[in-house]
Formats: C-alpha cells, sequence, structure tokens
C-alpha cells in the first residue's frame, strides 16, 4: 500500500479505528483525572506531598519517619499524601495515552485527513499540564497556576474530545475542515470564561463567600466587594496559599462575578439554541446543554445553601465538563452544517 503499511500489519482504516476507540477512552480517562484532581483540592490533599513529582523524595507514600527526614516542618498526613500521589498516577497513565496516540499519528502522517496535528497538539497540551501540576506543588496553591491548571485540564479533555470527532470523520471521508458559526464562538468563549472563574473561585476559597440565594448575603448587589484586590492577578508567589489569602470583600467579590458570569452563560446557550432550534441535527445536542446547564444552576444553588459539601461540588464540576463536551459536539455538528450549506450555495452560483 501506498501509505506503508504491509499485510502484516493493520490497514489504515483500522488503524483510524482503534485511534479513535483510544481517543474516545482518552475522554473518559480525562474526565475521571478532572473530577479526582478536584477531590484533591477539596480535600485539602493539594500539598499533601510537599515535592515532585515524588512524595517526601519517594515514588509511593513513605513512612512518618522518611517524611521526617525529607521535610521536618511538613508532618506527614498520610491520607492526603496517598490522595495526592493517586492522581499523579494516573495523570501519568493520561499521558501515555497521549503518546500513544501521537505515535499512531506519526505511523499515519501519510494518510490523507488524519488529525495529525491535532495529535501532536494533545501531547503538548498534557506536558504543559504536567508543568502546571508541578508548579500548584511547589508554588503553594497559587491561585493564578491552580486555575490554570484546571483550565489545562478542560483544554485536554477538549483536545481529546475534538481528537475523536476528527478520527471519525476521517473513517468516513469527511476531510473538510468544520468552521462552526460566529455565534458557537461566542458561546464557547464564555463558557471557558465561567470554568476559569470557577477556578478562581475556588483557589481563593470564595465558594461560600456569598450566602443565600438569589441574594449575596442578604443584598442583590453587595456594598462589601473588592473587585481590585479579588481580581489581582499578580498576587504574590512565597505564601501558602491553603485556604486562601483574601479578605472577604474580595472574595465576594469573586464569587459574585461567577455567578454573574452563569448567568451571561445561559443566556448565551438559550440564544443559541433558539437561532439553530430548527436544524434537525444540532437541535437535540443543543437542548440537552440548556438540561445540563440548568442542572449546574441547580447543583451551585445546592453549594451555596449547604456550604460546599464535597459530593456535589464534584458533580458540579462533572456538569462543567460534560457541558463542555456537549458544547464542542453541538460545534461539529454546526460546522457540518455550515459546510453543507456553503457548498449548496457555491454550487448553486457555479450552475447559475
Amino acid at each position: 500500500m501506498g501509505s506503508g503499511f504491509s499485510s502484516s500489519q493493520l490497514t489504515p482504516t483500522a488503524s483510524i479505528r482503534r485511534a479513535a476507540h483510544i481517543a474516545a477512552a482518552g475522554v473518559g480517562f480525562t474526565f475521571i483525572v478532572i473530577l479526582v484532581g478536584v477531590w484533591t483540592r477539596l480535600s485539602d490533599a493539594g500539598l499533601g506531598c510537599p515535592d515532585w513529582p515524588g512524595c517526601y523524595g519517594a515514588l509511593v507514600v513513605p513512612n512518618a519517619d522518611r517524611a521526617a527526614d525529607f521535610a521536618p516542618d511538613i508532618p506527614l498526613e498520610p491520607f492526603k499524601a496517598w490522595v495526592e500521589m493517586f492522581h499523579r498516577y494516573i495523570a501519568s497513565g493520561l499521558g501515555l495515552v497521549a503518546l500513544t496516540l501521537t505515535w499512531m499519528a506519526w505511523r499515519m502522517r501519510r494518510v490523507e485527513g488524519y488529525p495529525v496535528l491535532a495529535s501532536f497538539m494533545l501531547l503538548v497540551v498534557i506536558c504543559l499540564q504536567g508543568a502546571f501540576g508541578a508548579w500548584t506543588v511547589t508554588l503553594q496553591l497559587w491561585p493564578q497556576v491552580v486555575t490554570l491548571h484546571l483550565l489545562g485540564g478542560f483544554t485536554v479533555l477538549g483536545t481529546f474530545f475534538w481528537l475523536y470527532r476528527r478520527l471519525t470523520g476521517c473513517l468516513k471521508g469527511e476531510v473538510p475542515r468544520r468552521r462552526p458559526p460566529v455565534f458557537w464562538w461566542l458561546a464557547a468563549l464564555i463558557l471557558v470564561g465561567q470554568v476559569a472563574l470557577g477556578g478562581w473561585t475556588s483557589s481563593n476559597y470564595a465558594g461560600i463567600a456569598c450566602t443565600g440565594f438569589p441574594t449575596c448575603n442578604q443584598e442583590w448587589w453587595p456594598s462589601y466587594m473588592d473587585f481590585n484586590e479579588g481580581f489581582h492577578l499578580t498576587q504574590e508567589i512565597g505564601p501558602n496559599y491553603l485556604y486562601g489569602q483574601l479578605h472577604a470583600g474580595a472574595r465576594t467579590a469573586i464569587h459574585y462575578t461567577h455567578r454573574l458570569g452563569a448567568l451571561a452563560l445561559g443566556i448565551s446557550l438559550f440564544l443559541l439554541f433558539m437561532i439553530y432550534r430548527n436544524q434537525r441535527k444540532t437541535r437535540a445536542v443543543l437542548l440537552s446543554a440548556l438540561v445540563v446547564y440548568a442542572a449546574q444552576i441547580s447543583l451551585g444553588i445546592i453549594l451555596v445553601l449547604f456550604s460546599m459539601p464535597l459530593s456535589v461540588a464534584l458533580l458540579h464540576t462533572a456538569g462543567a465538563a460534560l457541558l463542555l463536551l456537549i458544547l464542542l459536539n453541538a460545534g461539529w455538528c454546526l460546522g457540518a452544517t455550515q459546510s453543507s450549506l456553503s457548498s449548496i450555495s457555491f454550487r448553486k452560483v457555479a450552475h447559475a
């Protein structure tokens, strides 16, 4: 064959199908890694090991004596250390999945339509995510890095999913690139901003800065909010940011902005549904986005009213990740529709 495969090897079609299966598994695996990362943060285990990539200088959690020899001023808490190391172990496994897909992309680089660049981009994103994981520990939960680490996890999830869609498209001979409409990009940008605000809220321990709903601390517009301090993105490196360093007014400003972001996201998703509700292939996808969004709002209210129960916080993160996947799927479907409409328009003009 012209693509360099011998009869004893997988055919290009079989290889693409296998890569698609691996990418789909990567989506599920990344979903789990994100939730374990959130569990690590909310269990206050983000600094369970004071070093990286080992734990008190070992590849597994050591005993108390060895930990005391390595870091006399940081007592070992075995549960938190094991939670942290478990997160690192499974995140490393995700890197192996990306390496496998990159190796397959290199072998399939001459196959028309194969997403080689997307495969290599996935590996680059995961390497950056590993760096953010290291900085999260070495910079002692610096909020900027913690937030970027969360965004990195969502980027890995989205890249795995888009790679899966590209591979399935390659199997069907769909070589042309998909171009989602402009309004989809606006909704996607708002979703990314809302995820970033969620990470900023969590990393600054502002989740319960507002009590009550729909008001915040019994006010529709809290009188005590410090936006300058709350969104001061150059907080100094050095302090231990476990449990946060900001005063109440700054945390209230962060929390309230997250609520406003949720409102903006809901409006954008509703408008996106109304604009494309007559397109059969996208109507169900966009409707599911609204359903998940409604569930997210409900979970957010529960988090506020019941002071951040861990199980609900995990579900809230899972909902955000699911919303990202649904929106990406909607973008893929809308891109296909736009490509079809463009082709029809071109043929009409050509035959006029």
